[in-house]
């Protein structure tokens, strides 16, 4: 009988796209995959993979699932202030009542391991530093804005699976996640409960038309860009690692700078008879300087980044054309 691998939050942007991966790397014939998520039907037409709704908050909701067989659960679900307007009771409620759910559907079926993605805001307070973020730091988050509380439930969440993991011996493998770059139609995101559209997802559309493009504050600042495809590959090593626990920062160790990453844009999308001009803004606000020390996700999950800058934005323009990821309409 196959070994069942389910993916909790296979709806959204980042279950889409593991899916996908699951899809074209599994061996069909030893495992099947169960997608979960809370709308009543799947989002994407995906071939081969059964769907359950589940909604982590209820408990009721995960009898629906099946019991035998579990190998493994993936765990993508969550509340996130970029795609949330509510507050502190809803991340309580999602984050740390429905992984306490997951966890112990973990538990009663048996399962052999849990992957969970955590945030980075955990480190943010290492930011100033100006120094590679190391996963085995201890924490150390900003505790205002928009975050805080967001952070505090995926840390809370991240300490009961360590405890299901001494108490029931559930394998536990944890990705700390910066922005995932990824296709979506869904161009828009909240910063402190405010709808606004994503800034690079502006950029890339100035560089279609070929307008000119700002660039805000220190030009050589810039941060760790990881393309969703790599953070698929990742996690689907640590779905077979001959680990009993890890936890790993989601990056490719290198930095691009805020430069760069405009004349990446303009090289990949701007029409080649007119191609955007780059405008230097150095009074405005810098944007977030860091890098992820991802050492042990080669180490560890024999993983190396496959995407660099440029790939990147060709596979991501390759996607947009295709638009595999639009959601059906209910």
């Amino acid at each position: 009988m196959k070994q069942k691998i389910v993916v909790f939050g296979a709806t959204g942007n980042l279950g889409a796209y593991f899916i996908d991966h699951l899809i074209n790397h599994l061996d069909s014939d030893k495992y099947e995959i169960i997608a979960s998520g809370r709308r009543p039907v799947y989002n994407y037409d995906f071939k081969n993979v059964t769907y359950i709704p589940v909604d982590i908050t209820k408990p009721k909701d995960f009898k629906n699932l099946p019991s035998d067989n579990i190998y493994a659960v993936v765990d993508f679900a969550g509340a996130l202030p970029a795609y949330t307007k509510l507050g502190a009771y809803n991340y309580i409620k999602t984050n740390i009542n429905g992984t306490l759910n997951i966890l112990e559907y973990c538990r009663e079926t048996h399962a052999d391991r849990i992957i969970y993605m955590q945030t980075w805001a955990d480190l943010n307070g290492y930011l100033k530093d100006k120094k590679p973020l190391k996963p085995d730091w201890p924490r150390k988050p900003i505790l205002t804005g928009d975050h805080a509380i967001y952070c505090a439930t995926k840390c809370t969440a991240v300490d009961l699976l360590k405890i299901y993991n001494a108490e029931y011996g559930i394998k536990d493998f944890v990705f700390r996640l910066p922005n995932i770059y990824l296709y979506t139609p869904d161009e828009y995101y909240y910063v402190n409960g405010e709808k606004k559209l994503i800034s690079y997802r502006y950029m890339i559309k100035r560089a279609m038309e070929g307008l000119p493009i700002e660039c805000w504050g220190n030009k050589d600042a810039g941060k760790d860009i990881i393309y969703v495809k790599d953070l698929c590959g990742m996690i689907y090593n640590a779905l077979f690692v001959n680990r009993n626990s890890g936890i790993y920062n989601a990056g490719t160790g290198v930095k691009t700078t805020m430069e760069d990453q405009i004349k990446g844009f303009i090289k990949v999308f701007s029409p080649k008879d007119h191609p955007s001009e780059i405008i230097y803004k150095p009074d405005k606000p810098d944007c977030d300087d860091f890098v992820m020390d991802i050492q042990n996700i080669k180490d560890e999950l024999n993983y190396t980044p496959q995407y660099d800058y440029l790939k990147y934005l060709e596979d991501y323009k390759k996607e947009m054309q295709l638009n595999r990821f639009e959601r059906k309409a209910l």
